[in-house]
Formats: C-alpha cells, sequence, structure tokens
C-alpha cells in the first residue's frame, strides 16, 4: 500500500523541474524559541530596548538561519519525506531581512539529478529562492542532497 506524502525519489525528478511549497508566517515565538535553542542570544533578536535604539531596520528581524530551516521543513513536507537520504552540501545569500509577521513559501527548481555510484541513490541539487508575502525574493540557497531511487525498498 502506498503511503501518501512520500517525497520524489532522485530518479523521478528531472533538471528544470519547478515546484512552489505551501506559505507559512514568521511569529515572535519562532525567532525566541530559536535563539534559545542555538544559544544565538543577540541583542538584535531579544532585547527590544536595543533594537529601537541601535537597529538599522524597523520591526523584528528573524535570524536568517531561523527562516532557511523553517524553509526546509516547507521543502521536505512537499518534495523529501522518506525519500532524503543525507543533506551533503548548501551555498546561500541573504537578499532581504525577514520579520516578524512576515510569510514565506519557496520556489524550488531542479538544477541538479544524477545517480552516484552506490545503489540506486543519486545526488539531487536545487535552487531554493524563498519569498516572502510581497513576491520578494529574501535568500536564496542550493542545496545538494543525497536521495533514494525509485526502486528503494522503505
Amino acid at each position: 500500500m502506498k503511503l501518501l506524502g512520500t517525497g520524489f525519489h532522485w530518479d523521478e525528478l528531472t533538471v528544470g523541474d519547478q515546484f512552489k511549497t505551501y506559505g507559512r508566517t514568521i511569529f515572535e515565538t519562532d525567532i525566541i524559541n530559536f535563539v534559545g535553542v542555538s544559544g544565538m542570544l543577540e541583542s538584535l533578536f531579544i532585547d527590544a530596548e536595543y533594537r529601537a535604539a541601535h537597529s538599522a531596520m524597523a520591526g523584528h528581524a528573524a535570524p536568517a538561519m531561523l527562516v532557511m530551516s523553517l524553509a526546509e521543513g516547507l521543502v521536505l513536507n512537499a518534495t523529501g519525506q522518506a525519500t532524503g537520504m543525507a543533506f551533503l552540501n548548501m551555498e546561500m545569500n541573504v537578499r532581504a531581512p525577514i520579520f516578524v509577521g512576515d510569510t514565506i513559501h519557496v520556489e524550488i527548481e531542479v538544477v541538479e539529478a544524477r545517480k552516484t555510484s552506490k545503489s540506486d541513490r543519486g545526488l539531487v541539487k536545487t535552487r531554493n529562492n524563498i519569498v516572502n508575502q510581497r513576491g520578494e525574493t529574501v535568500i536564496e540557497y542550493s542545496p545538494q542532497r543525497l536521495m533514494a531511487g525509485s526502486g528503494s525498498h522503505d
């Protein structure tokens, strides 16, 4: 019986394939939880008075790594559940800040999909754009993943 929600296998993807995830709003709780767990206790993220007096930006900005992590959750739920084997590499470029109340989604394009020398595994590289509610790309990142092939047995 096929399990619903299973992600793509590497050999079901073709260079040029494009996907879009559902959206997710960034909440202040997300920032507080992330900086607490990561130890990223920078005043910009945890001190409203400091932010008001010293920040170059108006609003409560989210750490870029938090936003990228949330984006990865959106991507996993859309494309890689049960078929992703390893996150191997990534390049990332932050283009604009993300604030509490912003809603993001991820636009994904497959730029490489090829078989490895082992088994039926494959390497898949995508270009992922994290886009806010205004249609602006705020973060670009290009992960490379090891993924199972369609002949894999779960």
